[in-house]
């Protein structure tokens, strides 16, 4: 796979993250007032943030630290799955963190290869 595969593979989880979070900060399980709800869901999502522009150049390590992103959204979803109240919520966002680590971690591997130096000019 090229490194536009795995570029739109890790926008997709990102994504997908970004807007389960939205979703349940937003509409599942709101703060009684919008302005802490606002900063909450930002904080929430600026692992996610930080990361973009370094996957957009196809840097190794903006994927490696996606990578450790995705398992701080890991740990969140296994304990919403325990839990008895949003037990789905928290299964899509194992699912699509797990999803995402694999995904990056196929990137770094990919960039971190002998030779990849030329993929990424052909790109």
């Amino acid at each position: 796979m090229r490194l536009a595969g795995y570029q739109f593979l890790s926008y997709l989880g990102i994504g997908s993250l970004f807007a389960l979070t939205g979703l349940r900060q937003f509409f599942v399980e709101p703060l009684a007032n919008p302005i802490p709800n606002a900063l909450w869901f930002l904080l929430q999502v600026t692992p996610l943030l930080l990361v973009l522009p370094g996957i957009l150049r196809g840097r190794p390590r903006s994927f490696m630290l996606c990578a450790l992103a995705a398992m701080l959204y890991f740990c969140h979803g296994v304990l919403l799955a325990v839990g008895a109240v949003h037990r789905a919520l928290g299964f899509w966002e194992v699912g699509i963190a797990i999803a995402l680590i694999a995904i990056t971690s196929l990137a770094v591997r990919h960039l971190w290869r002998p030779g990849a130096a030329s993929d990424l000019q052909d790109s």
